[in-house]
C-alpha cells in the first residue's frame, strides 16, 4: 500500500519474495508463453522518500571488455578500504558494491568465483590476496540501473538475486532520470539527472569498482542550478555524438552538453522572447557548457528520444504535443497533439519510420515520419500510458524475406498495472484522412508523402485528428504484471522487462528461452545487447508528477 501524500511505502508492498495474489507468472502470445523468470528490487531499509512522486526509471547498460590499462583507472584510495568496510557494505547490500563478479555464479564476469555460495560470506571472507582482484574488475556484463527515492541502484541482469550489487545515494536531491552510452570512447558512459536540476556524468565501471555509496570520479553539470533551476525530466546521449548529450527540464527547456568540456564552464543565454515558440540559442563562448539551449514548450518536457541514427529528436510534454526535430539543423519537422492531456512517453522504431507516444488520454498513438501523421491509435489501457517501446528483437512470422519490415511488435505499460503487446501490420494501415477544401475525405493505402507535404508542411504542429479517421489497433496481449502503477517497459533479445513506479522490476523470458537456459549453464541473457544496437537503452516514460 502506498501513501502518495508523503511518499511512504509499506513493507508489504516493497517485498517481492512471493508472487502477489491474482497475478499470473506467465502470459500467452501467438509464439508461445512468456514466463516470469525472476524479479529485481531494492533493499527497502535503505530508502528515504523525500520525494514520493518520483517514478522509477530503468536503464539497461552493457559493459564490454575493459582494455588492459597501463595504470590503475581509479584512485588508489578507492581500493585501499579495509576488509571491515567491504564486509559492512556486503551486509547492507547482501553482496557488496561492485564486487559481484568475484563471487556469484552465472552472472556478469562469472569466470571468476572466489568462495562459497553465501553472498555476504564470500565477500566478508575476502583476504588481502584476492581483494586486489577488484582493481582488475572489468565489470563486463549487463546491468540494470534504476532510481528509487534518493538512490541509484545497480543490479546484475544475469543473476537471479533480487538485491542490487551497488547503491549510490544523493544527499540533497533525488535522481529522476539516467542514460547509458555503451559506445562511449572514454570512461564516462552514465548520465544521471536530479530533481534539483543537477546533472552528473560518471563511469559505470568505476562506480562498480568502488565500495562506497557516493559517486566517484563524477563530472558535475548545472551545479546548484547555475544554468537551470527546474528539475531534470529526461536525459539522453546523442547516438554517435562522441560525448554529446541533451537534458530536458521541467520548464520546457532542453540543453545540449559536451562531456569533453568543463561542467562548470560559463553559460548564459538570452532571455526567451516568445515562450510560445520554439527557439534555439547558442552559448556565447567556445568553452561554455552547455553549448546550446532549445526552448521547446511551455510547461514540462516529459520525455525525449533520439532516432537510432541520431538524426531526429522526439519530445513529448505537459502541453500534450509530440514534437520531432531535425537535430543537426535544429529545426522543428512535425508534431501533433494528444486527444486529451499530457503526453508522457515516446519511442522510435529501429528503422526510424515510426514513433510511439502514450499519455493521459489512455491511448497509444503511432506516428509515421514519412507521412508526418498519426497512422494508428491503440485503445486498451484503463489509465495513463507511462511507457512505450518497440520490440526490435521480434521477427514477424510472415516476413516477406526482402528485409523490409512488414509488421512491428511494440509494448506499452500504464498506471493500470498492465502490460499490453501490439502488432502493427503495414498492409492494414490506411494513411490518415486528407481533406480538400469543399471536397469529401479520401483514403490511400499507400504512403504518398509528396501529397502529404502540401497538407502538412514542415514545422506544423497538428491538432488531434478525429478518432474515426485513424485506424484503430487492439492489443494482442493484455496482462496485469504488477500490483502498483507501471513506469516502463524494455525489450531484450531474451526477455521483456517491466518496472513499477516503486522500483520493482520483473524479467519475463521469451518463449523457449527458459528451456534453452536450462540446457546451457552459460546464461544467455548476457547476449541481450550484443546482437542488436538499441536506439535507446532506457526504460521509463517520464518522471512526471500527478
Amino acid at each position: 500500500m502506498i501513501n502518495t501524500s508523503n511518499g511512504m511505502i509499506s513493507a508489504s508492498s516493497s517485498s517481492v519474495n512471493a508472487q502477489s495474489p491474482g497475478l499470473k507468472t506467465y502470459f500467452k502470445t501467438p509464439e508461445g508463453r512468456y514466463k516470469l523468470q525472476y524479479e529485481k528490487t531494492h533493499p527497502s531499509g535503505l530508502l528515504h522518500y523525500a520525494h514520493g512522486k518520483t517514478a522509477t526509471q530503468v536503464t539497461l547498460a552493457h559493459l564490454k571488455d575493459k582494455p588492459a590499462p597501463s595504470t590503475p583507472t581509479a584512485s588508489s584510495s578507492s581500493f585501499s578500504a579495509s576488509i571491515g568496510v567491504r564486509s559492512a557494505a556486503a551486509r547492507l547490500l547482501g553482496a557488496g558494491n561492485g564486487n559481484r563478479a568475484l563471487s556469484f555464479v552465472g552472472g556478469n564476469g562469472s569466470s571468476k568465483s572466489v568462495s562459497g555460495n553465501s553472498k555476504a560470506g564470500s565477500l566478508g571472507s575476502l583476504n588481502s590476496s584476492n581483494s586486489i582482484n577488484t582493481t582488475n574488475f572489468d565489470g563486463k556484463g549487463t546491468y540494470l540501473i534504476f532510481n528509487v527515492g534518493d538512490a541509484i541502484f545497480i543490479s546484475d541482469l544475469n543473476s537471479q538475486d533480487k538485491d542490487p550489487i551497488k547503491s549510490i545515494h544523493f544527499s540533497n536531491s533525488n535522481p529522476v532520470c539516467h542514460a547509458f552510452d555503451q559506445d562511449a570512447k572514454d570512461g564516462h558512459d552514465l548520465l544521471i539527472g536530479l530533481n534539483s536540476g543537477d546533472v552528473y556524468s560518471v563511469s559505470l565501471r568505476q562506480q562498480l569498482q568502488d565500495v562506497g555509496k557516493k559517486l566517484v570520479g563524477a563530472q558535475h553539470y548545472n551545479k546548484d542550478g547555475s544554468v537551470n533551476i527546474s528539475r531534470c525530466a529526461s536525459i539522453a546521449w546523442l547516438p554517435g555524438g562522441d560525448g554529446a548529450f541533451v537534458v530536458a527540464h521541467a520548464d520546457g527547456n532542453l540543453y545540449v552538453y559536451e562531456k569533453s568540456k568543463d561542467g562548470a564552464g560559463d553559460s548564459s543565454f538570452p532571455v526567451i522572447k516568445d515562450p510560445t515558440q520554439f527557439s534555439v540559442a547558442h552559448a556565447r563562448y567556445s568553452k561554455s557548457n552547455p553549448i546550446a539551449r532549445w526552448h521547446i514548450c511551455q510547461g514540462s518536457i516529459n520525455n525525449i528520444a533520439f532516432s537510432s541514427d541520431g538524426a531526429y529528436l522526439a519530445t513529448v510534454g505537459r502541453d500534450g504535443y509530440l514534437r520531432v526535430f531535425d537535430y543537426t539543423k535544429e529545426q522543428l519537422i512535425c508534431g501533433g497533439k494528444s486527444y486529451y492531456g499530457a503526453l508522457l512517453c515516446c519511442a522510435w522504431s529501429m528503422d526510424g519510420k515510426y514513433i510511439l507516444t502514450g499519455g493521459e488520454d489512455d491511448l497509444v498513438q503511432v506516428w509515421s515520419m514519412e507521412d508526418r501523421k498519426v497512422v494508428a491509435w491503440g485503445e486498451g489501457h484503463n489509465s495513463w500510458v507511462s511507457g512505450v517501446a518497440f520490440d526490435s528483437y521480434w521477427t514477424s512470422p510472415n516476413s516477406d524475406g526482402s528485409g523490409e519490415t512488414v509488421m512491428y511488435r511494440f509494448g506499452s505499460v500504464g498506471q493500470d498495472t498492465q502490460l499490453l503487446l501490439w502488432d502493427l501490420e503495414m498492409d492494414e494501415i490506411v494513411v490518415p484522412l486528407r481533406r480538400y477544401t469543399g471536397g469529401s475525405p479520401t483514403f490511400s493505402t499507400g504512403s504518398q508523402s509528396s501529397h502529404w507535404d502540401t497538407v502538412s508542411p514542415v514545422g506544423t504542429l497538428q491538432p488531434a485528428p478525429s478518432m474515426r479517421d485513424v485506424p484503430k489497433l487492439s492489443p494482442m496481449v493484455t496482462h496485469r504484471v504488477h500490483t502498483e502503477p507501471l513506469s516502463g517497459v524494455i525489450f531484450t533479445q531474451d526477455s521483456v522487462l517491466t518496472v513499477c513506479r516503486e522500483g520493482h522490476i520483473k524479467i519475463w523470458t521469451r518463449p523457449g528461452v527458459a528451456d534453452n537456459q536450462a540446457g546451457n549453464p552459460e546464461n544467455v541473457l548476457s547476449t541481450s545487447l550484443k546482437e542488436k544496437t538499441l536506439p535507446s537503452s532506457k526504460v521509463g516514460g517520464s518522471s512526471y508528477r500527478q
